[in-house]
C-alpha cells in the first residue's frame, strides 16, 4: 500500500503546468490501496503537496452556478404550484431538474474525457424500479447519471441522500425541489419519512426510479474494516471490493412500492473504475476525474423477486456476493465486465441524440448564468426577486425542514380533503 509513496517528492522540482497536481492514477484497487488514506499517509511524511486544479474549480463553479441560479430563476416561479396541485408541481419540476442533471454528464465526458461503458441488461424506458448499486466512491450517485442519460430518463430518478446535503445553497435547494429522500442514517428516525415519501410517489402515479445504496457508505479503509468486523461477528465472508449490505431499508422500500403497485423491476448495478478512483469531492476539486466508468446492469422483473422479508434480505445479500466476485474478476482480470445480459432492449436514446443533449446542455448552462448576471445588473425587480427567493429557500428549511416536506404536507392535506369529500358524497 506504500508503493505509491516510496519516492519522496521534492516540491522545488515540481513544475507549474496550469496547476500543481499530484496524480492519484498510480493508486491501484487490486493492490489494496485506497486513495484517500494512501495520499494522506504520504502527506503526513511531507512527500506530497497537492493544490486545487483549474479543472476542478471549473467543474464545481459550473455546477454551483447552474444549480444556484436554476433553483432561483427556473424552479422558484413554480413553488406556489405545490399548494395548488402537488402532482403537477412534481411533473414540471422533475423535468426542469433533469435539464441540470445533464450538465455533469456533459462536463465529465465532453470536457474531461471520461469514457462510459455499460454492459449487461437494458432498461425498459420509463419503467418503475429500485436501483441498488455498490458504493465505491462518494460520487457514484452523480456518475450514474452518465448511464441513465443513455438507458433511462433522468427525470425519473430519486436518490436517498444524507440529510446534511439539503443545506447546501443551490445544490441542496434543487434536491429539495426534486423531492430526493433525505435520511439521518438512523432507521428509527428515517422509517416514517421513508414511508410517507414512498406513499406520495405511489399516490401521484409518477414513474419512479429510486437509487439506494444498501452498503450505507462508500468503500474506504475504515468502512471496510467495520464491514469485516461485522462479518467476523456474524460468521460471514469478508469482502475486499464491497461492504456487507444493510438490508432493512432495501426490504422496506421494495415492500412499500410493491404495495403501492409502483414497482416493475429491480436494477442491480455494479460500478467500477478501471484506472483512477476519485474517492471524494476533494479529488474532483484536484482535477482527478474518472478516466473510465464501467456499469454492469442486471434487471430483475419484480415477479422474480421474493415477497417475504426474510427471503428478500437473503436475495439482497446474494446480489452482493455476486458483486464481490464480479469486481474481483474485473480488477484482477482485464478491467472489463463480461458482455452478458438481456441486451435485446436497446438504449432509449441513440448516441447521436445523447451527443446532442450534451452539447445543448453545455451551451445552455454556460449562457444561462451569464444571462442571470445581466438580468440582475440591469433590473432592480430581478434583484428584489433574487433576494426574496434566497430568503424563502433559507427560511423554509429553518422553519419547516425542507421543500420536500412542504410538498408532502400539501399532498397529505389534499388527500385528506378528498377522503372527506368522498365520505360526504357517500352519505348523500
Amino acid at each position: 500500500m506504500t508503493a505509491a509513496c516510496t519516492v519522496p517528492l521534492n516540491p522545488m522540482k515540481l513544475k507549474w503546468n496550469k496547476y500543481f497536481w499530484i496524480s492519484l492514477h498510480g493508486f491501484s484497487h487490486n493492490q489494496g490501496c485506497y486513495p484517500e488514506f494512501t495520499l494522506s499517509s504520504c502527506m503526513e511524511h511531507g512527500e506530497v503537496r497537492a493544490m486545487v486544479s483549474w479543472k476542478g474549480i471549473y467543474f464545481v463553479v459550473a455546477l454551483f452556478l447552474g444549480s444556484f441560479f436554476g433553483s432561483i430563476f427556473m424552479l422558484g416561479p413554480f413553488l406556489p404550484l405545490m399548494f395548488i396541485s402537488p402532482a403537477w408541481y412534481r411533473w414540471i419540476t422533475d423535468r426542469i431538474v433533469a435539464t441540470w442533471l445533464t450538465l455533469p454528464v456533459a462536463l465529465l465526458e465532453m470536457v474531461f474525457g471520461a469514457k462510459v461503458v455499460v454492459t449487461g441488461d437494458g432498461f425498459i424506458p420509463g419503467e418503475r424500479s429500485v436501483i441498488i448499486m455498490n458504493h465505491r466512491t462518494r460520487m457514484d450517485w452523480m456518475f450514474l447519471w452518465n448511464c441513465l442519460l443513455r438507458y433511462s430518463y433522468l427525470r425519473l430518478e430519486k436518490i436517498c441522500l444524507k440529510s446534511s446535503l439539503k443545506s447546501i445553497p443551490g445544490f441542496g435547494w434543487a434536491m429539495q425541489v426534486a423531492a430526493f429522500i433525505f435520511i439521518q442514517r438512523k432507521w428509527e428516525d428515517d422509517k416514517s419519512h421513508f414511508e410517507n415519501m414512498l406513499h406520495y410517489f405511489c399516490d401521484i402515479h409518477e414513474p419512479l426510479q429510486l437509487l439506494i445504496f444498501p452498503e450505507g457508505t462508500d468503500l474506504t479503509a475504515n468502512t471496510k474494516a467495520r464491514s469485516n468486523d461485522f462479518a467476523e461477528k456474524n460468521g460471514l465472508r469478508k469482502y475486499e471490493y464491497v461492504l456487507h449490505p444493510r438490508t432493512t431499508g432495501f426490504t422496506f422500500v421494495v415492500e412499500c412500492l410493491r404495495e403501492g403497485n409502483n414497482l416493475d423491476a429491480i436494477h442491480d448495478i455494479t460500478v467500477a473504475y478501471p484506472q483512477n478512483i476519485p474517492q471524494t469531492e476533494k479529488h474532483l476539486l484536484n482535477g482527478n476525474f474518472p478516466k473510465e466508468i464501467h456499469f454492469h446492469v442486471q434487471r430483475y422483473p419484480i415477479e422474480t423477486v421474493p415477497t417475504s422479508k426474510e427471503e428478500l434480505q437473503l436475495w439482497c445479500q446474494k446480489r452482493w456476493e455476486e458483486k464481490e466476485e464480479r469486481l474481483r474478476r474485473f480488477y484482477e482480470g482485464g478491467k472489463c465486465f463480461d458482455e452478458t445480459g438481456q441486451s435485446i432492449i436497446p438504449p432509449c436514446k441513440s448516441e447521436l441524440r445523447v451527443l446532442a443533449v450534451k452539447c445543448i446542455s453545455l451551451l445552455y448552462w454556460t449562457v444561462f448564468p451569464m444571462g442571470t448576471f445581466a438580468l440582475l445588473y440591469l433590473y432592480s425587480f430581478a434583484r428584489w426577486y433574487f433576494a426574496a427567493m434566497i430568503i424563502i429557500f433559507v427560511a423554509q428549511q429553518k422553519i419547516f425542514g425542507g421543500l420536500e416536506l412542504i410538498e408532502l404536507a400539501c399532498h397529505q392535506y389534499f388527500k385528506k380533503q378528498q377522503k372527506h369529500d368522498d365520505t360526504k358524497m357517500k352519505k348523500k
